[in-house]
């Protein structure tokens, strides 16, 4: 098997893993499970050669890791520097700018909102990451960012009307954030 297919192989197993994020209510499960599918596909970036995206996903790993126990504003610029330092040293074409901006984006997200919020920020981070990973030729990345862009869509409408409703879908998110 070439290096080529088994960075596909990786990217393959990033899908399997994040297919079903987006359908948890609990944001820490959510978040956990991000961390892992983060953490897989900054592997298959690097091995396909994409150095910026590979080093905003594993920040990603480790900072969505870091959000479910703090919520410092102090915690969160020292992530969105990191993205930039790092990620910004890396990019070599316009286009891998776009997930430096959509790990900067969701940085801020996880760290200062919950919720239906989250969700809708995330959304625009994927759409950027979707661009970059189909200019790339990543299969797994392409085909997991695009199924969140519709997954993730399907349940921001699906959460939204259940509000609209008056009825909370994220009330276990709730009771949690209150407790600690």
């Amino acid at each position: 098997m070439s290096l080529y297919w088994f960075a596909q192989a990786v990217g393959g197993l990033a899908f399997i893993v994040g297919i079903t994020m987006f359908v948890k209510r609990d944001d820490r499960k959510f978040k956990l499970q991000l961390a892992l599918y983060s953490l897989i596909i900054g592997c298959h970036f690097f091995l396909m050669g994409a150095n910026a995206a590979g080093t905003s996903a594993v920040l990603n790993s480790v900072r969505t890791v870091i959000s479910t126990r703090t919520r410092s504003i102090i915690v969160m610029f020292v992530f969105i520097t990191l993205t930039l330092a790092l990620g910004l040293s890396e990019v070599k074409h316009a286009v891998e700018l776009l997930p430096i901006i959509g790990t900067v984006m969701s940085t801020w997200a996880l760290f200062r909102t919950s919720g239906l919020t989250t969700r809708c920020v995330m959304w625009c981070s994927t759409a950027g990451w979707v661009t970059h990973n189909i200019w790339l030729g990543s299969i797994g990345g392409s085909l997991i960012e695009g199924s969140f862009l519709i997954v993730n869509g399907f349940n921001i409408i699906r959460f939204r009307r259940m509000q609209l409703r008056g009825i909370d879908p994220f009330v276990a998110e709730n009771r949690a954030a209150k407790v600690r």
